[in-house]
């Protein structure tokens, strides 16, 4: 998978349209595991996942006798796992603040997209289409400074936040001209080999 050598053999049960899956994609092309990915429909409820997932979730990951089905979880056992290029900070100070962003997206950001995917209240998904995107709007200036979220170097928060913002369009959610350092990001962030190497079929077409 590019710029690295492929240095392992993995099984990956991926959902193609799913944000967090595809958090995790990126990190496997950016260590440039070898990775058996399986595109999974639990409509379907395939047997050999609920052989190896006390919850017959998406993503999975399985490495060897290894079953993880927890997403932030994957991604930070493939970056002690596969320690080059490091997607953490070094220092524990640090980390935790990475840790912090990835909890804070999931909290202010996911929760509105479960509302603008699953919601049949019109009212309360328009609500939180604003809101998604007046949060955008807000965190844009960061993205002037440095070429990563607060980082010089492409870390995990990037990986969470890359998926949301491929789906933005998909979201009805559409960015200000006044959003501009942020939609340069995505620009940065889109064009990188390991985001092209990591979209499904399905997220290739939501763009």
């Amino acid at each position: 998978m590019g710029v690295t050598a492929k240095r392992s053999s993995m099984t990956f049960f991926s959902d193609g349209a799913d944000h967090f899956s595809h958090r995790v994609r990126i990190v496997l092309a950016e260590k440039g595991v070898a990775v058996d990915i399986i595109d999974t429909d639990l409509e379907g409820e395939p047997q050999e996942l609920a052989d190896i997932n006390p919850y017959k979730s998406l993503p999975t990951l399985v490495d060897r006798e290894l079953v993880l089905y927890e997403a932030n979880i994957m991604m930070e056992y493939l970056d002690e796992r596969f320690p080059h290029p490091p997607l953490l900070p070094v220092y524990p100070v640090a980390r935790a603040e990475s840790r912090q962003y990835i909890r804070r997206i999931e909290k202010d950001w996911c929760r509105l997209i479960d509302i603008i995917l699953t919601s049949e209240d019109a009212d309360a998904v328009d609500v939180a289409r604003k809101e998604l995107t007046d949060g955008m709007v807000a965190i844009a200036p960061i993205f002037a400074d440095k070429p990563y979220f607060m980082s010089e170097e492409f870390t995990l928060v990037d990986c969470c936040l890359a998926p949301i913002l491929w789906r933005l369009t998909m979201l009805g959610v559409e960015l200000p001209p006044q959003a501009k350092p942020l939609l340069k990001y995505m620009e940065r962030v889109f064009e990188r080999e390991s985001f092209q190497e990591s979209l499904s079929e399905a997220e290739h077409e939501m763009h």
